[in-house]
């Protein structure tokens, strides 16, 4: 319909009429009055303290962005999550169907393009009825309505409910002042664009406001494609949205909608046929529950909790958590991500082959979480449990792969992290690598006492800690094999995740040093991200320190990455309402370790999958990775990764982080022992198995040459009387192909 534009009144009489009725009621003359004083303004008659009244009244309104829901997307778009307070999604009015505009016209205001913002008969007809006793009538115009709301939603949009004023409650200077600003707004806007805000703006109950969030709602349809009786449907809700309320009460909506559909036909907007066609339809409906939040995600709820207390958190939105939680509730902010739907979707289905949520008694907790190195970028956050998860299955409000809180101490919604195990040890070997020693110089792992006093080098601090069982409780240092205390090289040590070789190399340096690297790669507290890993006490080296799973996972994607270090970041853009970009969180990508080093430790810790404490798991792939096991089981991890991803993956209760998960009920079975390969290390690899050839599984650099090998030894003189003797003095031979030692398949345990 094209926007027509008329006088305030059509009539030269009006305000004659009007006035007639001054005289009918004194019950109803203030009313009158109240009503008559924009048609006395605009005729410009006398003054009166009613015009005066008038006058005062702003006839400006500020017409603000109404509450948009916000939706987080994953990397391709497609949606994981949607917020709001109220459902609402805008739409220009070429994408809402004809039918829609024309049913809402029709049952609305017939007269809509004809009136410039007051219907002068529909008023007076209100005035007539009521004066003579007879039940209130409304006579808003739909711009009226649209005044209406945009007041509303403005009140709501500041928090001041309370001041929101429906129907009865209204006064006279309340219902003056909706004229005054229709008038106003009538003459700065056309009627599309009065007509386009008010269907987005309208409530179509069940807390749908705007056509498009309805259309969905009721027909799982976008508001273009609303036929006929959909629209009549629609059209009729507005009126009472509890009492029309297709859902709640469907005869009433479909008499409302018939009543709809028969002034459509009186007015021309349809013919008999269609008329008669659509009257003789159902509600049909076709409800698609609204998701409201992370509890209600497609995919990743716990991942879209943490982008959530990323931006609440993060005053670039807002001066206030509370300002930040509005902007994400009614900012129509379009969140994008880095998840990845494939490898989220993937890390999810790993756990119903080994600790399902709806078969786990043991409440045994599982999570994998993916960083791509180079990047930072988060593509896969996963746990075997659900926020609100149906009854008899694993429900947690934690989230197991992320820190409890940021650097400024807002929460993140974590689990605070769990003892990372030998998964640390990597990190010693970096240092000893950065130190200048080499990959395969020799290291003594026969040593086993570490007593009170030892001179452990700490610029930092002090560090202390006894292993040494001639102390009352203590006891020497163990690995987790008896064969294994005799010297090795520092390449052997850390593939056999040796304690001994680990505390050999340790006992060469400054932890002070060990401690920096650790925090070049980004490792922290998983309870306090301010805290590096504390080395106070030397068994942190062994891994008895907590570590969130996404900070492990980020930690070795650097070495993936050539020693670039890259925060984690789960943030690819956001935009508001109008499209316009806000701030995200950088990745902060430095070389932070030196390539070499990197090197160093990817060539050692490719063995590990080969011949080390991850035989039974390797990849199909170039790889690395490092299992970790904690004393008794408590928590066992598997770190690994491709040039092109690295996953965390670790098992364990995040309940009682003390309790050991050996004869808990995994994979359906209870075995007496599991390591850091057995469940999270079978996760892992099926997992990466599955997806890394998706992403760059190039081969690693080799680190140089003299970083590997040491220099020659001086052949000393042989003593005549050792002449035939074995040089290897009594311990097995060498049997590696490079001349290393090498274990039985049956001994190989971290």
């Amino acid at each position: 319909m094209a926007a027509k534009k008329h006088p305030i009144f059509d009539t030269a009489t009006t305000l004659g009429k009007l006035v007639a009725f001054l005289g009918i009621s004194s019950v109803c003359g203030v009313l009158v009055a109240g009503l008559m004083v924009p048609a006395v303004a605009l005729a410009g008659g006398a003054t009166t303290s009613g015009l005066t009244m008038f006058d005062d009244i702003p006839d400006e309104m500020t017409i603000g962005t109404p509450a948009l829901s916000s939706k987080i997307l994953a990397s391709d778009g497609s949606l994981i999550a949607t917020f709001y307070n109220q459902n609402r999604t805008e739409v220009p009015l070429d994408k809402i169907s004809e039918h829609m505009k024309n049913a809402i016209v029709a049952v609305e205001d017939a007269r809509y393009y004809e009136h410039g913002g007051i219907d002068t008969r529909g008023l007076m007809r209100a005035v007539a009825s009521m004066a003579g006793g007879g039940s209130r009538q409304g006579a808003s115009t739909i711009t009226q309505q649209y005044v209406n709301n945009v007041i509303i939603q403005t009140y709501a949009a500041n928090g001041e409910n309370d001041k929101v004023k429906l129907g009865n409650d209204k006064q006279i200077e309340d219902k003056v002042r909706e004229i005054k600003l229709a008038i106003s707004v009538e003459k700065k806007m056309s009627k599309d664009e009065i007509l386009q805000g008010y269907l987005n703006l309208v409530l179509f109950a069940n807390n749908n406001y705007g056509v498009e969030a309805a259309a969905n709602f009721y027909f799982g349809a976008h508001a273009a494609d609303l036929n006929l009786q959909q629209s009549a449907l629609l059209a009729g809700v507005v009126n009472s949205p509890n009492y029309y309320d297709p859902v709640a009460n469907p005869e009433n909506a479909i008499s409302r909608r018939n009543l709809v559909l028969d002034h459509m036909l009186d007015q021309g907007m349809i013919d008999a046929k269609q008329h008669d066609e659509a009257v003789a339809t159902g509600v049909d409906l076709n409800i698609q529950p609204n998701k409201l939040g992370c509890v209600s995600a497609t995919r990743a709820e716990y991942f879209c909790d943490y982008v959530t207390n990323v931006i609440v958190n993060d005053a670039a939105y807002g001066d206030s958590p509370e300002a930040r939680r509005k902007l994400l509730e009614q900012g129509g902010l379009t969140i994008t991500t880095t998840l990845d739907p494939g490898l989220q979707d993937a890390a999810q289905a790993q756990f119903e082959n080994f600790t399902p949520m709806a078969n786990n008694p043991d409440r045994v907790g599982q999570a994998l979480v993916t960083v791509q190195p180079g990047t930072g970028k988060i593509l896969a956050m996963a746990q075997n449990t659900k926020i609100a998860a149906p009854e008899g299955q694993f429900a947690s409000d934690y989230n197991f792969n992320v820190d409890s809180f940021d650097k400024n101490g807002n929460p993140l919604g974590g689990a605070g992290g769990f003892d990372v195990g030998s998964t640390i040890k990597p990190f010693t070997f970096a240092e000893w690598l950065n130190a200048g020693h080499r990959t395969d110089d020799i290291v003594d792992a026969s040593v086993r006492k570490y007593p009170l006093g030892f001179p452990w080098q700490n610029s930092c601090g002090v560090s202390s800690g006894i292993y040494d069982d001639n102390y009352p409780g203590a006891s020497d240092l163990q690995n987790a094999e008896p064969g294994y205390y005799r010297s090795f090289t520092a390449r052997e040590g850390l593939y056999n995740s040796l304690n001994t070789a680990t505390f050999a190399t340790a006992a060469k340096l400054d932890l002070c040093n060990i401690q920096k690297m650790m925090t070049a790669t980004g490792i922290h507290n998983g309870s306090d991200p301010n805290q590096p890993y504390n080395l106070d006490n030397v068994s942190s080296l062994l891994g008895s320190g907590e570590v969130s799973p996404l900070i492990m996972a980020s930690a070795f994607s650097t070495f993936a990455a050539g020693g670039v270090h890259c925060d984690p970041i789960a943030l690819l853009s956001i935009t508001n309402a109008k499209g316009e970009p806000l701030p995200v969180p950088p990745a902060n990508c430095s070389q932070t370790v030196k390539p070499e080093v990197a090197a160093g430790v990817n060539s050692v810790l490719q063995q590990v999958l080969t011949k080390g404490s991850g035989w039974q798991i390797p990849l199909t792939y170039p790889a690395a990775a490092k299992t970790g096991t904690t004393n008794q089981s408590e928590h066992t991890w598997t770190i690994g990764y491709t040039r092109g991803l690295a996953t965390a993956s670790w098992l364990g209760s995040p309940e009682e982080k003390s309790r050991s998960n050996n004869g808990l009920l995994v994979a359906n079975q209870r075995i007496d022992y599991i390591d850091g390969a057995t469940y999270a290390g079978k996760t892992w690899q099926g997992y990466m198995n599955a997806m890394a050839g998706w992403f760059d599984v190039g081969a690693f650099d080799q680190p140089p040459a003299s970083m590997v090998y040491p220099p020659a030894p001086i052949k000393p003189k042989e003593d005549p009387k050792d002449k035939g003797k074995d040089k290897n003095d009594g311990q097995d031979k060498p049997t590696g192909d490079d001349g290393s030692y090498k274990p039985g398949q049956d001994e190989k345990k971290d």
